[in-house]
Order: structure tokens, then sequence, then C-alpha cells
């Protein structure tokens, strides 16, 4: 089930820290247009490089989140908007962005249960 709600989130291109990373913020402009033409194993690699080309880019880390989310590694996404919020705890892009993951996980979770009952 892919979210449409969080996209938009993930377009403003939140928490970009002045500090960050030139090839990162290149990285997560980039993912953020493949992800606007729905390219989200694109989005996906980009977010990823933007990371591990500066770890503390918390627009990188959650917009990694928001690609996780859509391709379904939902452990992986929350770990990484965990971190977005560590490191900017404050950003209300972010903060809706984890609350919309959380309350989906949530329903996702309740109807696994109600199915291997």
């Amino acid at each position: 089930m892919k979210r449409a709600l969080v996209l938009p989130l993930l377009l403003l291109f939140p928490g970009l820290s002045p500090a960050a990373d030139k090839h990162s913020t290149q990285e997560v402009k980039f993912g953020i247009e493949v992800a606007q033409q729905g390219m989200w194993r694109e989005a996906l690699f980009r977010f990823e490089k933007a990371v591990e080309l500066d770890p503390h880019n918390s627009s990188a880390l959650n917009n990694l989140a928001v690609a996780q989310e859509q391709m379904g590694d939902f452990q992986e996404a929350r770990e990484n908007y965990e971190r977005a919020l560590e490191l900017k705890p404050d950003d209300l892009y972010i903060q809706q962005n984890y609350d919309l993951f959380r309350e989906a996980d949530d329903k996702r979770n309740r109807k696994k249960r109600r199915r291997s009952r």
C-alpha cells in the first residue's frame, strides 16, 4: 500500500542544514526529483548515498525513511526516522512524517495480528 500523504512532506526538502555536505545535498535533490516521478528504487539509492556522504544530514535520513517506507522496508524506515529526529528533534516535517508512519505501521501490525489468530 502506497501512502501519498507522506510524499508532499518529502518534497518540501525539510531540515537541510547549510553545513550539509554539498554532494549529499545534490543526492537529496536528485532523489526528490526521481521520487516525484515514482522512481522509488532510484530515490532510495540517492538518499542512501546522501546519508553515506553526510550521516548527519537529517533531510537525507528523513527522505531515506520515506523511500524505505514506500518500498516496504518498515523497520529500516522507523530507524531512520528516529535517527533524523535525534539530529533535529524540533523539525516539524520529520515529526509529521514519523507520526504518519507510526500510525500506518500500527494499522499494519494490527492487521497482521488479526490474520495470525
